[in-house]
């Protein structure tokens, strides 16, 4: 594969910005042959076309990161070390997601039914208003929470089968972002138009940014916890494929993996938080 040989986990790791650009070259070219082969199924082949791309790359990180577990005895050290896998995955992550967004933007209004069908389906049943008293509230956060975990453990679940299956759920979800944010956009765009004009276009680009950080402020401490599971899925997987259960430091790779775990759940009691009392407040 060409994309796969322009990038290595090692050289991703030196540099994580240069993956934003990736996920959205990925995610491009996903689109435009989804648009182009399976044009009545695109919502769906545009995700798994940008898995297939990211494959390579996700499953050659989760190795690097097993290997560090057995190399590096120290749990603060070892932590750091998965920290920048951690970041260079959610510049793959923003990338897809700025990518969806600005198709979405574009798009003649036919098309994006076709390329953001499903995305748009699954932003209905779960766009829930969080409003009311405390006691709604709180059922509402309950709900959210679950809901995320529910995910966290497909995320985990398909990294510890398929290596790298972490990445469909990574994915999936960066579509359906980007179509609730290009969404957001678009809706506002026409409003601002007919109301103050064309020539005012810098009004234009502050939706967007209003549009990001609505969704980003709790969208990213989530998309943080699933990256983190499936981090910790990816590498026990390895470790199994590797046959490293049978090594001493076996025990060494399930407490890091634990803490994983730990960390990945804190991340989505966050986000879950902030997406109920804090994004409600602000928007």
């Amino acid at each position: 594969m060409v994309l796969e040989s322009l990038l290595n986990p090692l050289k991703a790791e030196k540099k994580p910005w240069e993956m934003f650009f990736i996920g959205f070259l990925y995610s491009s070219i996903a689109i435009v042959l989804s648009l182009w082969i399976f044009k009545d199924q695109a919502s769906v082949v545009m995700v798994f076309f940008t898995v297939m791309a990211c494959l390579p790359i996700v499953y050659n990180t989760m190795r690097l990161e097993e290997s560090k577990d057995l190399e590096i005895s120290e749990e603060i050290t070892l932590l750091k070390e998965h920290n920048k896998a951690i970041v260079f995955l959610m510049f793959l992550f923003l990338g897809m997601t700025v990518s969806f967004v600005v198709w979405y933007v574009f798009l003649p209004s036919g098309t994006i039914g076709m390329v953001f069908g499903m995305q748009t389906t699954t932003i209905e049943a779960i766009n829930n208003q969080v409003s009311g008293n405390a006691y709604q509230q709180f059922s509402t956060f309950s709900k959210i929470l679950l809901n995320n975990i529910k995910v966290l453990a497909f995320a985990i679940l398909f990294a510890f089968i398929y290596g790298a299956g972490a990445i469909f759920i990574l994915t999936w979800n960066a579509s359906v972002i980007g179509a609730a944010i290009g969404s957001f956009i678009r809706s506002n765009i026409g409003d601002y138009a007919g109301a103050i004009g064309l020539y005012q276009i810098s009004d234009y680009f502050s939706l967007a940014s209003i549009g990001l950080l609505r969704y980003s402020l709790h969208g990213i401490p989530e998309i943080l916890g699933y990256i983190v599971g499936g981090l910790a899925g990816g590498i026990i997987s390895v470790a199994i494929i590797k046959k490293h259960y049978k090594d001493e430091k076996f025990s060494h790779i399930i407490f890091d993996i634990s803490e994983l775990l730990i960390i990945s759940l804190l991340f989505l009691l966050l986000a879950a938080a902030l997406e109920v009392w804090v994004t409600p407040i602000l928007f």
